[in-house]
């Protein structure tokens, strides 16, 4: 019998993953991982419903501490990101250091258990012409989240199990309440694990990172307005400066040295190219010539075409076909041909026409 540990958060995806391998004759483990206190999906209340899930299905569950390692790789991560003027995205992060490599280290060594499965709406498929498993995007496209997993190994790829992928969300729910599931009606998380514990991001953050008034500037250095904290802001964001102007005005660039948030007009957020590092290239072996694509930059935002070109040191250059509004430093750019995850990397900081203009230099 087939024999996989099935990470459990506790939410309908993750209990209808279990089930669903359970129906088709896998042994199933169950697994949670504790990784804060407080409310949320992944902690307090998601272990209880996971607990009730495993008893449901009568398999085992397993809860991990990994509060040290979620501490490490997502608080600390994140305070070090927001302190220095980017907007880190923690999922992807997430994913590879804290799920799924522990999950299947916890799988192997003390379980015995060399596969591993997951709720998360993707598929991954093997080609045995260029001997490398490929990630793609979910059926479901409204729940695709393959953006975040782009940082996913071969090793990770060939252990992992996405049971969902193939099916709607609508299905999901029809198969949670065929199998009776307890968690068959339960709303869906709408925030970042740790928003859903400390109320907001701002919350958040404040409690690791002390509110330092600064200047709200312009392009020419004219002060237009005070914040409360750089952390406060991100690229692209209009809401919430505070500032009266005569044409709407968009965060541009944050200034951690001079503690300054920087905006401009809505033409002036936008970019014809960046920079992206720490690539991870999923389904393709890295490319030593200029490739064409598609790029997502952030989790909602639509794919565009574009121009990859390697960099050295594990970074690429992207030359968009159109200028693209509010590149954010910190967020992924996942690179896609049709639904195929080609790799991904973070978006490095604003480029040297920003970083090195009038404004910033000195």
């Amino acid at each position: 019998m087939n024999k996989v540990v099935v990470g459990l958060s506790g939410g309908v995806d993750s209990s209808v993953a279990a089930a669903t391998l359970y129906h088709k004759g896998y042994e199933v483990v169950g697994l949670t991982l504790w990784l804060m206190k407080g409310k949320g999906q992944c902690c307090s209340e998601g272990m209880v419903d996971a607990a009730f899930i495993c008893e449901q299905l009568g398999i085992p569950h397993h809860i991990v501490d990994s509060r040290d390692v979620f501490q490490e790789n997502i608080v600390d991560y994140l305070v070090s990101g927001y302190q220095s003027g980017i907007t880190p995205l923690p999922c992807s992060q997430c994913n590879k250091a804290v799920k799924f490599g522990p999950m299947l280290s916890y799988a192997h060594q003390t379980l015995g258990i060399d596969k591993i499965a997951t709720g998360h709406y993707a598929r991954i498929t093997y080609d045995a012409e260029c001997d490398r498993y490929q990630l793609r995007r979910a059926i479901d496209l409204t729940k695709d989240q393959s953006y975040f997993l782009y940082d996913l190994t071969q090793d990770l790829l060939a252990a992992s199990l996405f049971p969902l992928g193939e099916l709607k969300k609508t299905e999901t729910r029809r198969l949670a309440a065929e199998y009776n599931l307890k968690t068959a009606d339960k709303p869906e998380s709408q925030d970042l694990c740790l928003i859903e514990s400390h109320g907001s991001m701002q919350k958040f953050l404040d409690k690791y990172i002390s509110q330092t008034t600064g200047d709200i500037v312009d392009l020419d250095g004219n002060v237009v307005g005070q914040h409360q904290g750089i952390h406060h802001y991100t690229i692209g964001q209009r809401k919430g400066l505070g500032i009266a102007a005569p044409n709407p005005l968009y965060v541009i660039a944050l200034d951690a040295v001079r503690n300054r948030v920087i905006v401009g007009e809505r033409h002036q957020a936008t970019q014809a190219e960046c920079t992206v590092h720490r690539v991870n290239w999923v389904s393709i072996q890295e490319p030593n010539v200029p490739i064409r694509a598609s790029v997502q930059v952030r989790y909602r935002s639509p794919a565009v075409p574009v121009n990859v070109i390697p960099l050295e040191g594990n970074r690429i250059r992207l030359v968009f076909d159109e200028p693209q509004f509010s590149i954010t430093p910190g967020q992924a750019a996942v690179l896609y041909d049709g639904e195929l995850v080609l790799g991904g990397g973070i978006i490095e900081q604003l480029p040297e026409k920003i970083a090195n203009g009038k404004l910033l230099e000195g």
